[in-house]
């Protein structure tokens, strides 16, 4: 590293501020909540500091070095490891001023690594009004390291900050070790020697997570269980050890540097509050309200972005058909797949967006931390916790960030659950699908002038997803073994204003992560498919045009005609192939071919079924009024002249895609965040096997 670099990292307890910190130095819009385990992922970012450069790197928000989620063990490796620039970093520790002690042992831990370490006090208004009062100087010579107080989140501290890093830039901080751990010297030493570690206390912690320390190869591991079982060491003893030495040694310093002024055990604003919020009744009713208010506004605010997307992108795709020559094949791969693909991914943005805009609300309030604590319960009889939550929600905006969340939960088991029943949430997806069965087979009606049938089928769709991973996970709680009893612990922030600029902030990261990374493989899928929708064997393709070619000889071909050559072209194409040969497959479900090529196709995204429809019957586009594509499914027949589309295949396709795994860029992040392809296949083949057992038993009610 240059001289003139400064590499910094920062690091704290979850919800102390860092990631605000994070922000203020480097100026980088990054996800702000008040809310355990927002950070998932080690951030970098730019800064200057009195003209040299910095690199900022923001962790994961971890309590201490003996990590359990996958977010924790980014963080560890980062501070453990000895190999990279982790060497040559000066760490800020931010704590809360408020909650000193437990922020403290972090702190102890990562001296103890022997890197160079400046304290940032933040919330120390908070610490403040609790009567907390801290002598800042004196803590500094207890612990041997610069102390500041900074407030990121009105930029106060941060030149402070800036001056002390600058301050250890070029030399060597020689603060004490915080704890020795004398009588294990002798096993340290060694076991540093081997793997060539930092130094004891890295030692130390390699020894309490061995099999988490992605740092160290396999045979480095092998030997370092070899030595543990060789010696007899208990490894639990040892971390028990470790933690309570340091709380001892905590206990003494805070004596000497901080104090509470009489009369500051009164309660606080959140403590009153949560007399509400958290009541065993109350709580849950209050909960359900705001999810309540939460989603009818998603879906009323998100209608006016969808329709002006919706009409942007079919005056786009008229204008580009305008200008294409017509009959060649760049043409229809521009309208018909890259636009129209486009358009599939674009067109949700608006719910994923705002969705997030309000879980951001709810999170920089304090309130989702509530929402973990009081469906702890519930969620833990299902083999999840109060973590689980988050991606859940979430998963009603798109699966794939909701899965992502799941790296906060610390038990395996508990996250290899969450990421298994999260796909079966209603995600926005599935609402073009819902929308337009429901339009077809619902009537549109008042009930006791209030609710609107067509509304509550809508909602009932909804609870349906979540009933159905609460039951998947409750038995995949008796298949996934577990070793260990872990316990949903969680420290309830308080209350706050939320800051609506990091609302927005997130909104729009969502949004563009949504695109980025889901667009990209269904962009591709959906012009693989505008492929084989188009393409054939050129026998039976040629046949087809021969047909036509004749007729058209004799007059011109009528409206009626010419649809029939696009569906018989449809039907000798590679999909259509595919479509008839799974038609034995689904025709217990009531589907006939053409649902089976829109079942086929959907798997690049739910919501490609209902463009796929519409260009199977010969509709041109999907406007505002999708009556021509409802009029032309519900006058279909079958060869022996019965309907194709009745109340029971209606609700059968309904509860269908309800179940399906129709997605196949939720497929990558599970095989991503699972790195196993047992789990992501076992995921696909549930899911699938439950949808077609669930839309048969629908099938056959409704029949």
């Amino acid at each position: 590293m240059s001289t003139n670099t400064i590499n910094i990292i920062l690091a704290g307890n979850p919800n102390s501020g860092k990631t605000s910190l994070f922000n203020a130095l480097t100026g980088l819009n990054q996800k702000v909540g008040n809310y355990a385990g927002v950070t998932v992922d080690k951030i970098y970012g730019h800064t200057d500091i009195e003209g040299l450069s910095a690199i900022v790197t923001d962790l994961p928000g971890i309590y201490g070095m003996y990590p359990k989620s996958e977010d924790e063990i980014v963080a560890h490796e980062v501070l453990v490891q000895h190999n990279n620039t982790a060497e040559a970093a000066i760490v800020v520790v931010i704590a809360d001023a408020s909650n000193l002690k437990r922020n403290l042992l972090l702190c102890s831990q990562i001296m103890d690594l022997d890197l160079p370490v400046v304290l940032a006090l933040s919330m120390a208004d908070i610490a403040a009004q609790k009567g907390i009062l801290i002598n800042t100087q004196q803590l500094s010579l207890e612990l041997g390291v610069p102390v500041v107080t900074v407030n990121p989140r009105k930029n106060t501290g941060i030149t402070e900050l800036k001056a002390a890093i600058r301050e250890l830039h070029g030399s060597r901080q020689a603060h004490p070790a915080f704890i020795t751990h004398p009588e294990l010297s002798q096993h340290l030493d060694t076991i540093a020697g081997e793997l060539r570690l930092r130094n004891r206390y890295a030692a130390l912690l390699s020894l309490n997570n061995i099999h988490i320390s992605g740092y160290l190869t396999e045979p480095q591991q092998e030997w370092l269980g070899q030595y543990i079982r060789d010696h007899s060491l208990s490894i639990t003893a040892i971390q028990g050890q470790d933690i309570l030495q340091r709380y001892r040694k905590i206990d003494s310093i805070l004596a000497l540097a901080v104090t509470r002024e009489a009369g500051s055990g009164k309660k606080s604003a959140s403590q009153s509050i949560d007399r509400w919020l958290l009541h065993p009744v109350w709580g849950y009713l209050i909960m359900l309200a705001v999810l309540f208010v939460v989603f009818q506004a998603i879906f009323w605010l998100a209608a006016f972005p969808m329709d002006w997307i919706e009409s942007g992108f079919a005056v786009l795709t008229d204008w580009a058909g305008s200008i294409l020559p017509d009959g060649q094949w760049y043409s229809s791969l521009i309208t018909d797949g890259i636009l129209a693909g486009l358009g599939g991914i674009v067109v949700f943005v608006p719910q994923i967006a705002i969705l997030f805009f309000f879980i951001s609300i709810l999170e920089d309030t304090g309130y989702m931390a509530r929402i973990s604590f009081l469906t702890d319960r519930i969620m833990n009889k299902s083999g999840m916790n109060g973590r689980s939550v988050m991606p859940l929600i979430s998963g009603m905006a798109c699966a794939i960030p909701a899965i992502m969340a799941a790296r906060t939960i610390r038990d395996p088991k508990e996250r290899l659950i969450t990421i298994m029943v999260t796909p079966l949430m209603s995600c926005s997806a599935r609402l073009p699908v819902y929308t337009l069965l429901i339009s077809m087979f619902i009537p549109d009606r008042q009930i006791t002038r209030i609710f609107n049938m067509q509304g509550l089928v809508l909602m009932l769709m909804y609870l349906l997803g979540i009933l159905a991973s609460l039951a998947v996970a409750f038995v995949l709680k008796h298949i996934i073994r577990k070793k260990d009893k872990d316990f949903f612990l969680m420290e309830l922030p308080l209350y706050r204003m939320p800051r609506w600029e990091n609302a927005f902030i997130t909104m729009i990261e969502k949004a563009r992560i949504f695109v980025t990374d889901a667009g990209k493989i269904i962009l591709l899928l959906s012009i693989a498919l505008w492929f084989t929708a188009s393409y054939g064997p050129g026998e039976q393709m040629q046949a087809v045009e021969d047909k036509y070619a004749q007729l058209e000889q004799q007059q011109e071909l009528t409206e009626q005609q010419q649809e029939d050559k696009s569906n018989e072209k449809l039907a000798a194409s590679y999909a259509g192939i595919l479509g008839r040969s799974i038609e034995p497959l689904i025709a217990p479900l009531g589907y006939d071919w053409k649902i089976g090529i829109a079942l086929i196709s959907s798997f690049a995204a739910r919501e490609v079924f209902v463009g796929t429809m519409a260009t199977l019957y010969a509709v041109g586009s999907v406007d505002d009024d999708d009556t021509p594509l409802k009029e032309k499914m519900l006058a279909a027949r079958k060869p022996d002249g019965t309907p194709v589309y009745t109340m029971a295949t209606g609700m059968s396709l309904m509860i269908f895609y309800a179940f399906a795994m129709q997605c196949i860029s939720t497929i990558a992040i599970v095989k991503r965040e699972t790195k196993s392809w047992k789990w992501t296949i076992f995921q696909v083949l549930y899911m699938t096997g439950l949808a077609y057992l669930m839309a048969y038993l629908t099938y056959r009610i409704f029949l």
